[in-house]
């Protein structure tokens, strides 16, 4: 099955109740800070300005970034390394070319199968451009947001790449602390995995204040000021949001940068981090 980004955006214009995506330019977006974070140029004046209130507050949110992006990379490396084929990835954020799912996991797998899900319009109109997949694997991308599973797993793009009868690795990458627990992060967790089947894989992180308390409650409150809703989350809150029946693998919850790093040398400050990560397989 090939991409649904080998469209052209006059293809894509013929599609049923497909329209050019309207970017709302006014209100500040997780993603796009991120972008920003990460040096990206996808972003607005309103992301930038929410960004570097953040920076003001948390001054080292760049470092936590990267770190964060490259454990997600070694994540997938490894989970292609165990013979996983199959990526769900909910918050998938603003291409960076050549560091995204697809790349770290058809760089050990050209025939990797690979379903993006992001809710922000600018998420769309960049995956189309950049998130072209090997000729032997597939990518596809869901404008849906974590808050909705059941739309996700239901969305034809999703069951038209991904085979949910067998096992895939389910990728939540810095996603969860945007869902307080008046959402239920846990429900949440447990609507996606119910319907992935027995040897599938969790990666997950997730911002954490064990480290830094004040300085990553003055970031919280930055992101509040713009409009997003943020919750840290302890060690110990991070690894409850497992669900039964999954088993973590080593490390267990661990620092995103300490989590199997490409050299234990010159590891960054925890507190310049301050986000878990972890790797679960389903039993």
């Amino acid at each position: 099955m090939g991409s649904a980004f080998d469209r052209s955006p006059e293809q894509q214009a013929l599609i049923a109740d497909w329209a050019p995506p309207e970017i709302d330019t006014t209100k500040p977006h997780s993603a796009r800070m991120y972008d920003y974070f990460l040096d990206g140029k996808t972003n607005f004046p309103v992301d930038r300005l929410a960004a570097e209130q953040t920076l003001a507050a948390v001054p080292h949110a760049r470092t936590a970034a990267r770190a964060n992006r490259a454990f997600m990379l070694r994540a997938v490396d490894r989970l292609a390394r165990l013979g996983v084929r199959q990526f769900l990835d909910i918050g998938t954020g603003i291409p960076i070319e050549g560091r995204n799912t697809h790349d770290a996991a058809q760089q050990v797998t050209s025939d990797a199968r690979v379903v993006y899900v992001d809710n922000d319009p600018i998420v769309l109109a960049h995956a189309r451009a950049l998130l072209s997949s090997h000729p032997d694997g597939a990518t596809a991308y869901i404008d849906a947001d974590v808050h909705d599973p059941d739309a996700i797993l239901a969305d034809p793009s999703l069951t038209e790449t991904l085979d949910l009868d067998r096992p895939l690795a389910l990728l939540m990458i810095a996603i969860l602390h945007f869902v307080p627990d008046e959402d239920k992060p846990t429900d949440v967790l447990r609507r996606l995995t119910d319907r992935i089947p027995s040897g599938s894989y969790l990666a997950l992180s997730h911002l954490t204040g064990d480290f830094d308390p004040v300085t990553t409650t003055g970031g919280v409150a930055a992101y509040r000021r713009a409009g997003i809703r943020m919750q840290v989350r302890s060690r110990a809150e991070v690894a409850a949001l497992v669900p039964d029946g999954w088993e973590l693998l080593e490390p267990g919850v661990e620092l995103v940068s300490h989590w199997h790093p490409e050299s234990e040398a010159d590891l960054p400050d925890p507190a310049t981090v301050g986000c878990y990560g972890l790797l679960a397989r389903k039993r």
